[in-house]
Order: structure tokens, then C-alpha cells, then sequence
């Protein structure tokens, strides 16, 4: 299935260029009070919202997408997990532009682990990017993102895949500077996810798969994961021996080269194979933005 969230969160099943709205399935979550849990309640019954979907479809109404809204297909993640220079290009291209590293050493994902963005980054596709500090370069970084589906700690990476809940397309927005990656990256609409998720069923081979970014329609970056340093396997394993995995954190699994700038006006599509592609538009954050 490709699930997505769009106008005011309303829940869709994606068939083609059309969208079935299936918003009545969240009836079937369960209700949280205070406090409430650190997992997203849809991912983590995912399986029965997929089950009561299917007996909504016949008489689901049908919309066309490019008349609706993209959320993120991911609303409440715990945690936004992300892997940095994880392509060994993207590493040497790291390195070797002073307006990247910013006098920061960078260093192989082996040695540096991974890194946590705010999750009052995340928006869809709709949204938008609104770029801060436009004193700075802001750079754009195409990544596939994974969905995790249950809860873990310690999982080995030959059980890894039982975890995942989905696949999403990802943009990875970065901000230049001396600061930590973890604050240049957790700016407000810096995290984008969609178009919606694909299930494990649609992705018959995540190590394997082609993805590319253009801004403007110009190429920017083309990759593949099985050019990834730590696979998705190894990444899960990673992340789950410091943190303990909920449904519904994301993985931003790393970016290509090519990386770049950005200005107000541009857009950037993304797109990767079998699982969606999103078209982002760029523009100058305004104070009292929403977030």
C-alpha cells in the first residue's frame, strides 16, 4: 500500500494519480490519554488500519492528487534518526569543500555514529521549505527515509527488515556553519517526508534502489543504495543499540554527492524508484511562520 496524510489529516490510500480517501479507518486506533505514548498510534497499528482499509475501498471516494495537500504520511514520530555522510563520495566531496565542512572534521559514519533532528522539522511535501539564515548557504539533500514499525532495542541487522513499517522519499535541508549538525538541520520544515509511505510489499528490494534529486529540473544528485557505507540492515542495528526503536521513528538513511544550494523561488523534486516522488518548493521563512 502507498499511504498518505493530506488536507486536514485526512488518511488516503495513493492508486495511481489518484488518492481514496479511507479517513475512516483511524476509527479504529485506540484512544490515548496523558501522558501520551512516544510512538505514532497509527504506524504502530498499522496492521489493522491496513485490514479495515480494504473493507472501506469499494465505496471510498476517489480524489485526484494534485487537487490535495501532502502532509507528512508520518505524524507524531518519537525520533528522527539521521546517518551523515553515508555515501563514501559524499564523504570526499565532505571533505574536500570548505563551504560543507565549514572547518568541521568530518568523519566516516563508523566512527561518528549517527545524529537526532527535531521533530519540529518534519513537514510534507506541501509545506514546503522556508529557508533561515539566508546569510547562509542552505543545502539540499536527497535521502531514502525509513519508517520503523515496531518497537525494538538491540536488534540485530539480520532481523532488521521485521522492523521496518514502510519507505518514504526524503530532503534532508542543512543550514552551513560551525554548529553541530544536529541544530543546522533541526530548522523548522528542515526535515521533508513523503510523498506517503510505501509498505514493505511495494519495496521488494531496499537495498537496491535509484533515487535522484534536480532543482529547477537540473540534475543535482543520483544514487543507489547499495552504495550506502552501513545499509539499512547495519543502520537499525546502529540506531537500536543507543536508542530503543518505536513505531513510527524515521531514518534518514543518508545522502549521495551533489549536495547544494538553494535559494527562495527554487524547487527541488525528489524521487525515488517504487516508492513516490515529492516536488518541493522553496521560499524565505517570515517571521511568525507556522511551524
Amino acid at each position: 500500500m502507498l499511504l498518505c496524510r493530506f488536507d486536514a489529516d485526512r488518511l488516503g490510500l495513493v492508486e495511481g494519480d489518484r488518492v481514496r480517501d479511507v479517513t475512516p479507518a483511524l476509527a479504529v486506533l485506540p484512544a490515548h490519554t496523558y501522558p501520551l505514548p512516544p510512538f505514532d498510534p497509527l504506524i504502530a497499528n498499522l496492521d489493522v488500519v491496513r485490514r479495515c482499509i480494504r473493507d472501506l475501498l469499494p465505496g471510498a471516494p476517489s480524489l485526484h492528487l494534485k487537487d490535495v495537500s501532502l502532509l507528512s504520511p508520518v505524524a507524531s514520530p518519537g525520533k528522527i534518526i539521521a546517518a551523515p555522510v553515508n555515501y563514501l563520495k559524499h564523504l570526499d566531496e565532505a571533505r574536500s569543500d570548505a563551504q560543507i565542512h565549514h572547518r568541521n572534521q568530518v568523519g566516516e559514519i563508523q566512527r561518528v555514529g549517527l545524529f537526532l533532528k527535531a521533530t519540529s522539522s518534519l513537514v510534507g511535501p506541501a509545506a514546503g521549505v522556508a529557508l533561515k539564515h539566508p546569510d547562509r548557504r542552505n543545502d539540499h539533500e536527497a535521502e531514502v527515509v525509513v519508517v520503523i514499525g515496531r518497537r525494538g532495542r538491540d536488534i540485530p541487522a539480520a532481523r532488521a527488515y521485521e522492523y521496518i513499517a514502510g519507505y518514504c522519499v526524503g530532503l534532508d535541508m542543512t543550514t552551513r556553519g560551525p554548529e553541530e549538525r544536529s541544530l543546522r538541520k533541526s530548522i523548522d520544515t528542515y526535515s521533508v517526508l513523503g510523498p506517503w509511505m510505501a509498505t514493505p510489499d511495494e519495496v521488494p528490494d531496499p537495498a537496491n534502489l535509484d533515487f535522484w534529486l534536480t532543482v529547477n529540473g537540473q540534475p543535482r544528485q543520483r544514487a543507489n543504495t547499495r552504495d550506502l557505507v552501513l545499509g539499512i540492515p547495519e543502520l537499525i542495528e546502529l540506531a537500536s543499540s543507543f536508542y530503543t526503536l518505536h513505531p513510527g521513528d524515521l531514518l534518514f538513511t543518508g545522502t549521495p554527492e551533489g549536495v547544494g544550494p538553494v535559494e527562495a523561488g527554487d524547487v527541488i523534486d525528489v524521487e525515488v524508484a517504487g516508492v513516490g516522488r515529492m516536488t518541493v518548493a522553496v521560499r524565505q521563512a517570515q517571521a511568525g511562520d507556522p511551524a
